[in-house]
């Protein structure tokens, strides 16, 4: 930054000068202050995509950022005017005094600038919103579960001992029934501070168990980089002074809650570990008070069967009711067979159908008799056959290569099937794939996947994904053509599959893989999932020799800053995720992969240019660089249009032209599903509904915009929207809004029809959201808008300093069901307090 600081003026008989050096020191500065500026907020968004809040400190050293970057703007810019007064003029001169304040301005803005560069090293940036006490858990079917749970809380109170085991075999109910448990205690009033819930792994990953206590206790300290020991002490000295429930879900052997830092439990401290496991000998090891859950009665489990196949399927035939008792009985009280079979036969509605299930489930596989758990997976083997093509089968069987526990967002199953080829690829106007779609509900159906914790994900069960990883292998005697070691903390990619010829799939995803300098020589691989590692660098020799790869999934490394040019050897290529790394530029050999339809490249913040690469990709159907370093620009756009297959598209556009350009190429526009506008600068930006027909999610991120407009004039076809039409945006369902200056209200939410979540925070300039006058002309344009947010499930506002009113109409959305308000001193207190909709209206 230099060394000099002072304002030096001296005479050489030409009058005066300013010291050069303190000009050059303060642009240096500035430039630097800039850098650390972007640097934290590419950091900050990432973790605010995930749920957490930005602190106080770290929004006030943005904002003086913001201020002052602007006043050392205008002093350089005045630099040559005030060196040549000095130059021309003598000691008296008024021209010498205004030199002499522009002196002393640059000095006090170096010392300020300096100030900001000391005071902008911060080791967290954000917390999270709330730390509830514990995480909910959603519980497939209650039944019977009042009876297991009264036992448990009978056994809790009999026993000084604290530490419990919930025994028996797969499939008969001990994670439904923990889950149960972790539900009480956080719903109800009770002792414990923090409510842990832990997932072992089979293969005992003593790093892995720290990791989600950690997660639990501390969201907002990075711990990555710790070893065992370092997080075992961190984990010890949070837990010894609280009084805590430790939930352990699938124990396989005894765990050494000392290794993991776990304090010990007595009665005098009050704290609780349960875990589930299908062994009565790990209760034992680990001094456990064992606890047998039992088998389902025979009046429980018709009960539970009855409720998956419903009236219709009973009434279906007079000899089915009788014939479904006799299934329901093969099912041995095992609520998972009872789930998945029942589920399977609400769809037979013939006694032959049901004759023919008694008939499967009397003869089970000679090889899952052979297995460990020979006890139920005969059974689920009944619905896995019941899937009516080769084509369901393969996609079931493929969700197998994610961990236990693990949710699977299912766009991106559905994109890994159609490059698999499980599926055909015709896409919706949307990019959607209704086939995929198709599967996923059928599957989730037959309970042979499950919902997610949110409605856009899916996961298996624990028992069932066995059942897939055996199917999957020919039951276990061509264990080599699948290698499926994902959330298992391995450091490498293990030996013995280097130079496995027949190996088809492989899953190294959640793990601790920091560099690849191997060669895979195998020839049939089509898919490897490599995601959530520590990726550093991938050699080139790794990629020559797998000509069949079809999937490569190396999102979420976040330290992975390149690829090697020898990614163009994976000729077969037609899915790529590039997204959550550091990767800074794409290699020229990506050029070659001439079948590629998905390159996701989102929030890859270290990207700035694709030009010249894209347009060489002209298969390519899905394309995602949302909230990455990469704009719209005129070049891309160009090369963008090169595209004739393209049917969606996520993007970050940070300039007024490039978004009236792209809203003007109908193709292009309608594909957009994420849009996000970043640092944009404009009087008025227009957002035309008919163009951006496909937009879901919307961004508006550090953006001076003094208005923004609906627009529903098609520009292709020259025409409007007849007034009986929707000119609202059909599928927007999303928007977040942070740190915008210019608009006194967000009226144009109001074209935002089918919102379901809306965020706002940090721009200073907004007293309304929704202004009651412009809503009621609006809907007085269009009758049949309804009044704003009816849809409106999730709404968030945070610090903002002259927000008055949420919304102009007196009632709150009916669908609300979280309302989160921080930092809003002018809004009523009803609801800066509870978030309240009584004060919905807000103002005077």
């Amino acid at each position: 930054m230099g060394n000099c600081v002072s304002l030096e003026m001296s005479s050489d008989g030409n009058g005066m000068h300013i010291d050069e050096a303190n000009l050059e020191a303060l642009q240096k500065a500035i430039q630097e202050l800039n850098e650390r500026r972007d640097d934290l907020l590419k950091r900050v968004i990432i973790e605010e995509d995930k749920g957490f809040q930005r602190l106080g400190q770290v929004q006030e050293w943005f904002s003086k950022v913001e201020v002052v970057e602007p006043q050392v703007n205008d002093l350089l810019e005045s630099r040559s005017k005030q060196t040549k007064r000095l130059c021309l003029c003598g000691y008296c001169s008024l021209h010498f005094i205004s030199g002499c304040s522009y002196g002393r301005k640059v000095l006090k803005k170096l010392n300020e600038v300096k100030g900001l560069l000391t005071n902008g090293v911060f080791e967290v940036l954000t917390e999270r919103s709330f730390k509830p006490k514990g995480e909910k858990k959603h519980i497939q079917s209650p039944i019977g579960l009042t009876e297991r749970l009264e036992m448990v809380y009978c056994q809790l109170q009999l026993y000084s001992r604290r530490t419990f085991g919930l025994y028996g075999m797969g499939g008969i109910g001990k994670t439904t029934l923990l889950a149960s448990i972790n539900n009480f205690f956080i719903e109800t009033v009770n002792d414990f501070e923090v409510v842990i819930w832990v997932v072992v792994s089979n293969d005992l990953q003593y790093l892995s168990i720290q990791d989600q206590i950690l997660r639990r206790l501390s969201l907002d300290k990075d711990w990555e980089q710790d070893t065992e020991e370092e997080r075992a002490k961190e984990i010890h000295n949070i837990l010894k002074g609280r009084k805590f429930m430790l939930l352990l879900d699938d124990l396989g052997s005894k765990v050494d809650l000392a290794k993991v830092g776990v304090p010990p439990i007595t009665y005098q401290n009050g704290s609780v570990i349960l875990f589930t496991t299908r062994s009565k000998e790990v209760c034992e090891d680990m001094d456990a008070v064992s606890i047998e859950v039992k088998r389902l009665s025979i009046a429980e489990s018709w009960e539970l069967f009855q409720k998956q196949l419903g009236d219709n399927t009973l009434n279906s035939h007079p000899d089915i009711p009788a014939l479904a008792r006799v299934v329901a009985g093969k099912c041995n009280g095992l609520p998972l067979a009872l789930i998945v079979i029942g589920k399977t036969m609400a769809q037979k509605k013939t006694v032959q159908e049901w004759s023919h299930a008694i008939t499967a489930l009397n003869l089970p596989s000679e090889e899952f008799l052979l297995s460990n758990e020979g006890g139920v997976l005969p059974l689920l083997m009944v619905s896995y056959d019941s899937l009516e093509s080769e084509k369901l089968k393969s996609c079931f069987l493929y969700c197998s290569l994610f961990p236990e526990d693990y949710e699977i967002e299912k766009h991106e199953l559905i994109e890994y099937w159609l490059c698999e080829g499980f599926i055909d690829g015709d896409r919706d106007k949307d990019g959607a794939n209704k086939e995929g779609l198709d599967i996923i509900n059928l599957l989730v159906s037959s309970h042979l996947l499950m919902n997610g914790g949110v409605t856009t994900k899916v996961k298996m069960h624990g028992v069932v994904r066995e059942m897939a990883l055996w199917i999957a292998t020919d039951f276990g005697k061509q264990k080599e053509i699948l290698c499926v070691k994902s959330g298992v903390w391995l450091q490498q990619i293990p030996e013995d599959i280097i130079s496995s010829k027949v190996v088809r799939r492989m899953s190294f995803m959640n793990n601790q893989i920091a560099e690849i300098s191997c060669s895979l020589e195998c020839p049939d691989l089509s898919t490897l999932l490599l995601q959530n590692n520590k990726l550093v660098d991938i050699s080139g020799e790794f990629f020559r020799f797998m000509p069949a790869v079809v999937v490569l999934d190396l999102s979420e490394n976040k330290r992975l800053i390149g690829l090697p040019e020898e990614i163009s050897n994976l000729g077969s290529l037609q899915y790529l995720n590039l997204s959550h790394t550091g990767i800074k530029s794409l290699p020229v050999g990506l050029k070659a992969l001439r079948k590629l339809i998905y390159l996701n490249v989102d929030y890859t913040y270290k990207l700035r240019s694709i030009v010249g690469i894209v347009m060489s990709l002209q298969n390519l159907q899905v394309f995602k660089f949302y909230n990455s370093g990469v704009c719209i620009n005129a070049r891309l756009l160009e090369e963008l249009q090169v595209l004739e297959h393209l049917k969606l598209l996520k993007a970050t556009v940070d300039d007024a032209v490039s978004l009236e350009r792209i809203q003007g190429v109908d193709r292009l526009a309608s594909s957009i599903q994420s849009l996000c506008l970043r640092k944009m600068s404009a009087a008025v930006v227009v957002l035309n509904t008919v163009a951006l027909r496909g937009l879901q999610r919307l961004v508006i991120r550090n953006c001076k915009i003094l208005e923004i407009k609906i627009d529903w004039e098609s520009k292709e076809r020259k025409e409007v929207i007849p007034i009986t039409s929707s000119p609202s945006f059909e599928n927007l369902s999303s928007i977040l809004i942070s740190d915008l200056e210019g608009p006194r209200d967000l009226t144009w939410l109001a074209f935002a029809q089918n919102l379901v979540y809306l965020h706002v925070m940090r721009s200073s300039s907004i007293e309304e959201i929704i202004n009651k006058e412009k809503g009621i002309s609006i809907r007085s344009a269009h009758r049949h808008f309804v009044a704003p947010f009816r849809k409106l499930e999730y709404l968030t506002v945070t610090d903002m300093a002259e927000l008055k009113i949420i919304c102009g109409y007196p009632r709150a959305p009916r669908k609300l069901t979280e309302f989160i308000v921080r930092n809003c001193p002018k809004l009523p207190q009803s609801l800066r307090d509870n978030g309240e909709s009584s004060g919905w209206i807000g103002g005077e």
